[in-house]
């Protein structure tokens, strides 16, 4: 990691960089829209981490494709890493200019994929937080409360609907709060309890759900979105107070803002009611490859994941309950 002789800085700087580099990453900017179809804060996390990595090789005076070499990417972690970047950072940056130089290689810009033995910083595993079985039943009960409270009151009522919906949906499919948000009218089948999810890629897949579900989405449907209407509204399926699409920010906020309802329950946020639908559908006997096909994975080895969370809580159960553990 000799390269890294000049102090390049880590963060974004398109704005001067070489010509060829440039090209390339707008060229790589429209790949990411129009071909991947990814989310725009996936394409800006993406273009931030390579336009680092192309700062550092034109600071160490490289400025054309044919120049990135491995020496230079290690250099470029390798100065993050002096600097203290967390090696949760260090990972995500590494696998980044990974897909980057992929890219690079498969379109001919470059000779062969000189990011392909570029090795990230190997992260501790930890297992997701989940709620127990009680805690989820407790949390849905709590918000269906609320509804109970709101009554007839024209504000209240929408929302409250509106929230029970919401956790049971991301309890009951698993999906990714950004999925939610994103769902429409047409994508829910009422008849047969399905819904049609847009997935990473835009890779579409069906979820089902269960009564508990259909009966919220029944009520918001019903009582609940038809106030919040507005002319600007659209299809979407689940709406913000304003009558917009429901924010992912809005989304976080209720499940940590529910869940604090819930004693002893832990703090999380959507992706804690994903782990957690999962790891319920597991210890409830569900198969691997269908909760793969649930969740939406591309790779069994994320969904594996999940059987050592179940695995933690009956080691937990046997050492508390049989006499000789």
């Amino acid at each position: 990691m000799a390269d890294a002789v000049v102090q390049p800085s880590d963060e974004t700087e398109d704005a001067g960089l070489p010509e060829a580099f440039a090209r390339a990453l707008a060229d790589y900017e429209r790949h990411l829209v129009s071909e991947r179809d990814l989310a725009p804060h996936t394409v800006r996390a993406y273009l931030t981490d390579v336009s680092s990595a192309l700062d550092h090789a034109s600071r160490l005076g490289h400025e054309e494709l044919g120049a990135l070499n491995l020496r230079v990417l290690r250099s470029w972690l390798a100065l993050q890493h002096t600097r203290g970047k967390a090696r949760a950072t260090l990972a995500r940056r590494a696998s980044a200019v990974r897909v980057f130089t992929a890219w690079l290689a498969r379109t001919g810009r470059t000779p062969e994929d000189v990011g392909a033995s570029l090795l990230s910083p190997k992260l501790p595993k930890s297992l997701p937080p989940v709620l127990r079985a009680d805690e989820a039943r407790d949390l849905l009960n709590a918000a269906a409360e609320q509804v109970e409270q709101a009554g007839e009151s024209e504000e209240a009522a929408p929302v409250a609907l509106r929230d029970v919906a919401v956790l049971e949906v991301l309890y009951a499919t698993g999906i990714r709060v950004g999925e939610l948000v994103g769902l429409d009218l047409d994508d829910v089948d009422r008849e047969r309890q399905v819904l049609r999810v847009f997935g990473k890629g835009r890779k579409e897949r069906t979820v089902p759900y269960g009564r508990p579900a259909a009966q919220a989405l029944e009520a918001w449907l019903s009582r609940g979105r038809p106030t919040l209407l507005v002319p600007g509204s659209g299809p979407a399926l689940f709406l913000g107070v304003r009558g917009r699409r429901l924010d992912p920010r809005v989304a976080r906020d209720l499940v940590h803002r529910r869940l604090a309802d819930v004693p002893g329950a832990p703090d999380m946020g959507p992706h804690g009611l994903r782990h957690t639908a999962a790891t319920h559908l597991l210890e409830g006997g569900a198969d691997l490859r269908s909760v793969q096909e649930l969740l939406g994975h591309s790779s069994m080895a994320t969904t594996q994941l999940y059987t050592h969370v179940t695995t933690d809580r009956l080691r937990r159960a046997y050492r508390q309950a049989h006499p000789r553990a």
